[in-house]
């Protein structure tokens, strides 16, 4: 329940499909978020440099602010400059109080249900990850099974996992793409659904929310009752990029590392739609988990898909895998242009091999525990100009080690694009520099030229590269 207070406009330019008010009110959640502890509610109340609220308020505006298109970190903190969030506790439970916020995430003056549920997502992990992930739990993550151990208690305490067959497809694809390529992934995300598959994305616009509008209609269809629409973000990527309103399941992981390995652990199969650095960040994720020999024979099904006018995207795509890490790794994904059906049925097809292989390793259906995912792809990388300029993208390193680093040099991008951090960064010092072989920096300067001109880099307004390729 809730209670509303219509404020003023004060800002004369909302954001695209806002009001130009601004709501005050106070939510009581139900479920696991009406018990904290009085110590999670202190941190999240800390405005202090160790504490919590700062975090708290961006994530809680994004998500306020659900279905906006925009990839701009500072916009919505611009627009609702006087917003708050403030967590109380309560006897018997607690209490949110927001103050100036977004009118569009209310209807008659109470809070969009979907809107509650992923605020409430937000309070419960920040004040998870302040507990169990914060700065003195360090010494406790230095080792790779207990960053496992870590992803798998933050995706059980959000309650995203579920027993039952395998059935989640992780869709992975830009938040920046055409007309024509948004449709297509409802297409794929249609087919989909009609198979009773479930959909996980990174929960933002574009290609994370094609799948699940696709999927929407099918389900319907079949009447399938509690279908899942998994958003997975972390913090510096909501900040920029607010979830879309089909997420039904969301989670915030600390870092981008843990966000990764939690898309790949929890995955049945995943399929990859055109996008630009994120993408090619996380195919190269994946790529370096698979080329490992402790994962020799693990079935999991990889699927690079887009409309005829895609195929171009993903030729480079491939090409640039097989210069940087060999033929070998091209047996790890198959690309399937302008084919919804044949990418659900391949993926069916697929996962149907991941639930033997799990039954006869007697691994769990819900997380991949077997997937063997070294301490180097799970420590963060913190993209400072030093950092992105040490990056080792040379020839003679072994293919899983050199794809670590590649991911490392989109994650850069990525940040440098739309993260608070990354952005304050390219505008005190100027643009990353990526050194390499010769052949490697040619090939990625002209991958990411080619996302440039395709606009996959940033949603609206002109592109400033955050990076400078040397050769």
């Amino acid at each position: 329940m809730n209670t509303t207070t219509m404020n003023s406009a004060t800002d004369p330019e909302p954001l695209e499909g806002q009001t130009n008010t601004t709501v005050d009110a106070s939510l009581y959640p139900k479920g696991s978020l009406d018990i904290l502890s009085r110590e999670e509610v202190a941190r999240l109340r800390d405005a202090s440099a160790g504490g919590m609220h700062d975090l708290l308020r961006k994530c809680a505006l994004a998500v306020l602010t659900s279905g906006s298109a925009s990839d701009d970190p500072h916009l919505a903190s611009r627009k609702y400059a006087d917003f708050d969030i403030q967590v109380q506790q309560q006897d018997r439970g607690v209490r949110i109080e927001l103050k100036n916020a977004p009118a569009m995430a209310f209807v008659d003056g109470h809070i969009i249900r979907g809107v509650a549920d992923l605020l409430f997502a937000v309070v419960r992990d920040i004040a998870w990850t302040a507990m169990e992930m914060g700065p003195e739990d360090a010494q406790q993550l230095e080792n790779s099974a207990d960053i496992t151990d870590a992803v798998f208690r933050l995706l059980r305490h959000a309650r995203m996992l579920r027993h039952g067959d395998p059935n989640l497809v992780v869709c992975w694809g830009g938040h920046s793409i055409s007309r024509e390529e948004y449709l297509y992934t409802k297409e794929v995300g249609y087919e989909l659904g009609l198979r009773g598959l479930d959909i996980c994305t990174g929960c933002g616009p574009g290609a994370m929310k094609g799948p699940m509008k696709g999927a929407t209609i099918a389900h319907a269809k079949q009447r399938r009752t509690n279908p899942r629409y998994i958003g997975i973000t972390e913090p510096g990527i909501i900040a920029a990029e607010s979830p879309n309103p089909i997420v039904n399941n969301l989670v915030i992981m600390p870092d981008i590392e843990k966000r990764l390995e939690a898309f790949v652990r929890v995955a049945h199969g995943i399929i990859v739609f055109p996008g630009g650095a994120g993408t090619a960040e996380e195919i190269l994720y994946l790529l370096g988990v698979l080329l490992r020999e402790e994962n020799a024979g693990l079935p999991y099904p990889m699927i690079l898909t887009g409309p005829k006018d895609s195929a171009a995207y993903f030729e480079e795509i491939d090409r640039f895998i097989r210069l940087t890490l060999g033929e070998d790794a091209t047996k790890h994904y198959r690309i399937i242009v302008d084919d919804p059906e044949d990418v659900a049925r391949t993926m069916i097809a697929g996962i149907r091999k991941v639930r033997e292989y799990r039954i006869e390793h007697r691994d769990s259906f819900y997380f991949n525990w077997s997937l063997d995912i070294p301490l180097d792809l799970q420590r963060p990388f913190d993209p400072t100009h030093e950092a992105m300029a040490a990056l080792d993208l040379h020839h003679g390193r072994r293919p899983q080690d050199l794809a670590a680093d590649l991911r490392r040099a989109f994650s850069g991008i990525v940040a440098g694009n739309v993260k608070e951090a990354g952005v304050r960064r390219i505008h005190e010092r100027g643009p990353f520099e990526i050194h390499g072989d010769a052949d490697i920096m040619a090939a990625l300067d002209d991958m990411l030229r080619s996302f440039v001109e395709q606009r996959r880099m940033k949603i609206s307004g002109e592109y400033n590269p955050c990076y400078r390729v040397i050769r």
